[in-house]
């Protein structure tokens, strides 16, 4: 009977030290956090509500069910958005904007009181979509081409301008993607064909002006040449051409003995199987 009775004082001790440990071990579990690399950490008290100091990376304590953390992600991170916006000349262009940001950690216990977690995202496309209409309002459609780098300078400096009322600091903004609307593009397609159509026409004029030039001088040349062939036929007499029409004779005779389709027949009255009359 005393064994059992010591028995059963003995589970209960075990179980209620078992209790005690699990108990403590629930307590400093909820009484310790981690921040990891990268991160930051801004405290809430339930009595004095946000405290003004960020809370580093490493384990750190807190009172439980007063004070609560609110974990940052300190490193940069990329976000992309598009906007429609209409240019000074009124055409329509699409844009897509990159930009990379980060939170200015001096600033964090500011921004969980404004913009909580989810700061960048309730922020960057609305200021992105505000600079971008701003901007391209100042030029014309295909000023957006040929000063893009002047644009995109307008829009990084004015963007990182205003993030910085929100406290968030941009680390590079860019201008991934720029396309017009249908008219535009096809305004442009044309103005490209009848500029094509211009210089075609402008070829053709050229080439015509040689020609001309060229039919001058073929005919000046032609003129000088009958000139001088007359004035040599005024000198020389009919000696000159009678000799031109022996050498173009030649040149017919050599041609044709070259061609074994052409046979040579005497002349005279003896043509006929080449017979003698007398016989």
């Amino acid at each position: 009977m005393g064994s059992s009775q010591a028995a059963v004082s003995f589970l209960t001790n075990v179980a209620r030290a078992a209790f005690g440990l699990g108990v403590s071990a629930a307590v400093l579990n909820s009484s310790l956090y981690t921040v990891d690399g990268g991160q930051r950490a801004v405290l809430f008290d339930r009595f004095r509500g946000i405290l003004e100091e960020t809370v580093g990376e490493g384990t750190h304590f807190l009172i439980p069910w007063v004070q609560k953390p609110y974990i940052f992600d300190i490193r940069t991170r990329p976000h992309t958005f598009s906007s429609i916006s209409g240019t000074k000349d009124l055409q329509m262009v699409n844009l897509t904007l990159r930009v990379l940001s980060r939170p200015d950690v001096t600033r964090l216990p500011l921004i969980i009181q404004n913009l909580g977690l989810e700061y960048d995202e309730k922020v960057l496309p609305s200021i992105g979509n505000e600079v971008l209409k701003a901007v391209v309002a100042q030029f014309n459609a295909d000023q957006l081409l040929t000063e893009r780098p002047h644009v995109s300078a307008l829009v990084r400096d004015s963007l990182i301008r205003r993030a910085k009322d929100f406290n968030i600091e941009l680390d590079d903004v860019a201008i991934t993607h720029l396309s017009y609307g249908f008219e535009f593009s096809r305004a442009v397609e044309q103005k490209q064909v009848a500029q094509q159509e211009a210089e075609r026409s402008k070829y053709v004029v050229m080439k015509a002006e040689q020609e001309r030039r060229a039919a001058i001088i073929r005919a000046e040349g032609e003129s000088e040449a009958a000139k001088l062939i007359s004035d040599a036929t005024s000198s020389a007499g009919m000696g000159l051409i009678e000799l031109r029409r022996i050498e173009a004779s030649k040149e017919v005779t050599a041609t044709l003995a070259k061609s074994p389709n052409v046979s040579y027949l005497p002349g005279g009255k003896n043509l006929l199987m080449a017979l003698n009359p007398s016989r």
